[in-house]
């Protein structure tokens, strides 16, 4: 909270500080223009020749006027009320403004000391951008003072309320533009509001900045009547503040006066709540500004009409370099700010221009919520012994996995009550994913109406809920990237979801792992469960492992996917997750009870290999390479596979099979591939070069042999996995509708290991008749046939 005294929401700026904002303005204006055209003359010393021009004019104007008169403003509301602040841009390609500012505000050359804040430097901040070798035309994580990629259109307000959750001083402005505004993941964001705690989180203020026009078209939200708009935004929750006008003076006024109101009523609803006690919903504000398009741009080129319409909004002169009059326009546009006013001789900004802007780590561009791991801390995890199972007899003894994890998670959450830097996300579905045990430690965050009936609802409870994936996502993200930890919680088949938005989270952790100043933040943790093989309830409609596929097409440093078999390789995995950074770690576990397969210490060391020999649940020994390779990855793909491989020790016991359990999903590419694959010495090892190995796994099986088609074994590999049959039944009858179930893994071993087909045809038979039996059994009898359900491990 600001020790400084709140101005009246009636101030008034007096001339001089009217002249400096607007001077700031002019300034950044000039910046944005020379960044999207010239490589030379930075400070117009000559008349502008075409050589001055980039030979590729890339970039956007259109927004561009408008972000810079929200930076400039939100200068003087940081400097003068003493607020720490971040942020977020949402309109798509806001580059240039945010640069610009970046620039005048000097966090760009503390950051870059090659970008100097001099003439020197304005020449290489213009000529960098979308320039080969230099940088994009969108805020990315090269920008400093950003926590949200410029094509990721949707997700800004979400991001922003993130970075507010659990940052109780911090107030986090959030552009979004009229074209953002259209989509779905922002029109659900409106709601982030009944989930911010006045008491524990911090504030945000959304400008909703309406300029009238995307790419081509006219935008809804500034197509809609005052009053239509207005409503809209009260039925949010929100008390909107409407700011219009194309005269840069009357616009000024409006906006500073705006701020000023709107910062005040965020310190008079947060006081209310810290100290005097309220407990309701507060109607926060929010800021509404209604400029041009291209503002101050050309207004007419080639006798079309530009500024105020669509035609600004990427590059308003596209012909600069080879059509004189286009480049006359030009200089005139860029001599329209006075730069001579602006900059000095040697090309640094004057007084006057930077009498708004703060020091130090209170400018945008420098605070430290937008670099997260400046502030992350080590998560407190308790120690594993406190949750493992017991397992005395592997297959023997059932546990729910993803509850075992829950004591886990509500240890954290406990260990986390002061400090408040943890947090579960998911689309209302943690108690029915088993991890219900949080609630001994918080509950669900919620500033609606409570009813008596509610339960585990909490003003500042820590897990959040919410039936939109993509809220959970934004607010996980924007968490992360300002230093704290979490989980996202969900079903497995709605992963999906958020494909988009977890591509743009990775293709940002990839750039930022690239800058020296950026520091690793927590990693992105997905637990999928409710997965694929146990949709009792929901059937075919929920029934899509694909996730993990998309996940294993990115970028290789960045991704991890685990599939623990049992509780206690959960429990490991977990551990490592929640320590780790700079990653997007998908795992995928059981809710189901399931059989515990290893010991804590064995699940470590399995774990830690990421793929490895259960010796004990082979026949070989030790005297010759095996006959075949039963390997499985994930629990239910382990489960029948153990399940065959205690058939095939009762029926073909002369057969030496070996049992490989795969957790870590990238150990199966080539190490020169990814990090964490194996060498082929080690991948041959352990799956021979030349024996049929029958592998049962959770997902699309064509992903396993995509992973491993450069082995040298890969014409001996036979996946068994999900191939889109699927309804509502049994848990077996899911399993051998795709036939990945035990008793075709052994017809598959009859039919793959070199002369047993002869041999053992009397086998194959069996295994086939058990399955034809167990279709008319569940349909007598709703249940899978005892032989399956009764199972346990006797080797």
């Amino acid at each position: 909270m600001t020790d400084a005294p709140s101005p009246s929401a009636a101030s008034v700026l007096s001339d001089t500080e009217l002249a400096a904002l607007d001077a700031h303005w002019r300034a950044a204006n000039y910046l944005a223009v020379g960044q999207i055209y010239l490589m030379a003359n930075p400070l117009l010393d000559e008349p502008l020749a075409p050589e001055h021009i980039k030979p590729r004019l890339l970039g956007h104007w259109g927004t561009s006027p408008g972000l810079n008169l929200v930076h400039t403003h939100l200068n003087r509301i940081v400097k003068a009320r003493r607020r720490k602040a971040l942020c977020v841009w949402g309109p798509g390609h806001g580059g240039p403004a945010v640069l610009a500012n970046s620039w005048l505000e000097g966090s760009y050359s503390e950051t870059y000391p090659d970008v100097s804040r001099d003439r020197a430097g304005m020449g290489v901040l213009f000529r960098q951008f979308s320039f080969p070798g230099g940088v994009p035309s969108h805020v990315a994580p090269e920008t400093p003072g950003s926590i949200h990629e410029g094509g990721e259109l949707g997700y800004a307000l979400t991001h922003a309320y993130g970075a507010a959750y659990d940052n109780p001083d911090l107030l986090v402005a959030c552009v979004i533009g009229d074209g953002e505004a259209e989509t779905g993941p922002l029109a659900a964001s409106w709601h982030s509001n009944k989930f911010l705690d006045p008491v524990h989180d911090g504030a945000v203020l959304p400008i909703l900045h309406l300029n009238g026009y995307k790419i081509a078209n006219p935008t809804v939200l500034a197509r809609l009547p005052e009053d239509e708009l207005d409503a809209l935004l009260r039925g949010y929750g929100h008390d909107p503040l409407h700011v219009e006008g194309d005269d840069p003076a009357t616009v000024h006024r409006a906006l500073a006066a705006a701020m000023d109101r709107a910062v005040d009523a965020i310190a008079r609803h947060q006081q209310a709540a810290r100290s005097g006690g309220a407990s309701g919903r507060p109607r926060w504000p929010m800021i509404v500004l209604r400029t041009p398009k291209g503002w101050t741009g050309p207004a007419e080129v080639d006798g079309l009409p530009v500024e105020g319409t669509w035609r600004s909004h990427q590059v308003p002169l596209p012909g600069v370099r080879d059509d004189p009059a286009h480049l006359r326009m030009l200089e005139q546009w860029m001599r329209s700010y006075r730069p001579e006013e602006l900059f000095d001789a040697d090309g640094r900004p004057t007084a006057q221009v930077l009498d708004c802007v703060p020091e130090g780590a209170a400018r945008l561009g420098s605070t430290p919520h937008a670099n997260g791991g400046l502030l992350l801390r080590d998560l407190p995890l308790p120690p594993l012994e406190d949750h493992a199972v017991r397992v005395d007899k592997p297959g023997t003894v059932l546990h729910e996995p993803t509850r075992v994890l829950g004591g886990l998670l509500e240890d954290v959450m406990a260990a986390t009550a002061e400090r408040r830097d943890f947090r579960v996300v998911g689309p209302d579905e943690t108690e029915s994913n088993r991890l219900g045990a949080l609630y001994g430690a918080t509950g669900k965050a919620w500033q609606a109406e409570i009813l008596p009936t509610d339960e585990h609802l909490a003003r500042d409870g820590r897990v959040m809920e919410v039936l939109s994936e993509h809220l959970c996502q934004g607010w996980l993200e924007g968490y992360l990237l300002t230093g704290r930890h979490g989980l996202f919680s969900s079903y497995e088949a709605f992963a999906h979801i958020v494909d988009s938005m977890v591509n743009q989270h990775i293709k940002w952790l990839r750039t930022s792992r690239r800058l020296h100043w950026r520091a690793p933040i927590a990693s992105l943790n997905y637990l999928l469960t409710s997965h694929v093989w146990r949709q009792d309830h929901n059937g075919f409609s929920h029934q899509d492992p694909g996730f993990v596929d998309h996940i294993l097409n990115k970028s290789p440093e960045v991704v991890r996917v685990y599939l623990p078999p049992d509780a206690n390789t959960l429990l490991s995995t977990a551990d490592h997750v929640l320590r780790s950074r700079d990653y997007v770690n998908v795992v995928v576990a059981g809710k189901q009870p399931g059989f515990d397969w290893l010991t804590l210490d064995e699940a470590r060391a399995h774990c830690a290999r990421g793929a490895g020999v259960w010796e004990w649940a082979g026949t070989e020994d030790g005297s010759r390479e095996p006959d075949v390779v039963l390997a499985c990855a994930g629990d239910v793909p382990t489960l029948e596979t153990m399940a065959a491989a205690g058939l095939l020790r009762r029926h073909l016991p002369e057969l030496a099979v070996r049992v490989v359990n795969v957790v870590d999903m990238t150990r199966l590419l080539p190490h020169e591939e990814h990090p964490h694959g194996m060498p082929d010495a080690e991948y041959d090892a352990l799956f021979t070069r030349d024996k049929p190995v029958i592998f049962a796994y959770h997902g699309y099986p064509w992903l396993v042999h995509r992973l491993a088609y450069r082995r040298a074994g890969h014409a001996h590999l036979h996946v068994r996995g999900y191939k889109e049959e699927g309804t509502t039944t049994t848990p077996f009858d899911m399993v051998l509708r795709n036939d990945l179930d035990r008793y075709r893994l052994v017809m598959d071993v009859v039919d793959r290991v070199p002369g047993l087909g002869v041999r053992a045809v009397a086998v194959r038979q069996a295994m086939a008749d058990v399955r034809a039996r167990h279709h008319d059994w569940i349909r007598e009898h709703g249940t899978d046939l005892p032989e399956v359900a009764d199972w346990v491990w006797e080797g």
